[in-house]
């Protein structure tokens, strides 16, 4: 694993430490400054009895290549997570995790970014293009090379998902070879379905075994559902549902509750597991939809799951 820098979220992943992350999506590209620094406020008022080890600020692409079918809510190109935490969050003093879709940017503006970066509060997680066809301006692999040669203090992370797993057997190799390339930690897609997960870590934590190297933290993303919208949303982005609870969320009279206890049964299921197979391991909590009641809900998931934490 890299030397972590005096980051204390890296510093505790490095330690293999419970953590808990809150997942934020920023704010639309076209509101005014103003409005950015109001949601931004109201944010940070939301966080400020949470306990959290960190968050994490998603970088927005438009999937459009990887689903034809018609997205559920509207894509809408969002400010860039790197000037949103410098601006508008900056009173933020805890760790933030950036995501980076590196083929919206430009060489010389990746560079630019991870030139000044400061690595005592950013983690970082580079993710590639949606699909095989859609033009980029940064390739994954050269995204790779440049943090090595300009910011390699800079704690690199990986995106995991089960139903890539599921469908294809090998997502365990996929990671393992990401921990080639500096990836330190993971976070998982948004994870409803809990055998096919336990299944993934099973095959990762041995594969890692035979290898005789670490396993990394796996951070596991859950997210609440409050409605038919947002249970179709979660679909499009290709998150596997149990049918049965697919079931029951659309007919159910009161969806947000619903999903809320299945997040926590999963949540509990998944932590007795990795502490059971000595698996690295934390949370990560996020809302996919803007609706306040659901954002609420996720500020109390994150609440709750910080209460199963060691």
């Amino acid at each position: 694993m890299d030397q972590v820098s005096d980051n204390p979220l890296a510093a505790a992943l490095a330690a293999g430490d419970e953590v808990l992350l809150l997942g934020l999506t920023p704010p639309r590209e076209s509101v005014s400054a103003a409005e950015a620094a109001r949601i931004a406020e109201v944010t940070l008022s939301r966080l400020a009895g949470v306990e959290l080890d960190g968050l994490v600020l998603y970088d927005i692409d438009d999937e459009g290549d990887r689903n034809p079918d018609q997205r559920p809510f509207p894509y809408l190109p969002t400010m860039d997570p790197a000037a949103y935490h410098a601006g508008q969050l900056a009173a933020w003093r805890l760790p933030v995790v950036i995501y980076r879709c590196v083929g919206k940017y430009p060489a010389a503006d990746f560079s630019r970014w991870l030139g000044a970066v400061d690595t005592d509060q950013v983690l970082t997680v580079f993710v590639g293009p949606s699909s095989s066809s859609k033009p980029v301006q940064t390739r994954l692999g050269e995204a790779h090379a440049l943090r090595d040669q300009l910011q390699p203090a800079l704690t690199l992370g990986g995106v995991t998902i089960t139903e890539r797993y599921t469908r294809r057997g090998d997502e365990h190799l996929r990671m393992l070879a990401k921990q080639d390339r500096g990836s330190s930690f993971f976070i998982s897609q948004v994870v409803y379905h809990v055998d096919a997960t336990k299944s993934l870590l099973s095959d990762y934590f041995y594969a890692c075994a035979e290898r005789g190297v670490r396993p990394r933290p796996v951070l596991f993303t859950l997210s609440v559902c409050g409605s038919v919208k947002t249970l179709a949303f979660l679909r499009w982005l290709g998150v596997d549902i149990p049918r049965w609870l697919e079931n029951s969320l659309s007919r159910s009279a009161d969806p947000l509750t619903e999903s809320y206890e299945q997040c926590v049964a999963n949540a509990r299921e998944l932590a007795a597991f990795c502490r059971r197979l000595g698996m690295p391991f934390g949370f990560n909590v996020e809302s996919v939809s803007i609706r306040k009641a659901e954002i609420d809900a996720s500020i109390q998931l994150a609440k709750e799951v910080r209460t199963l934490l060691r």
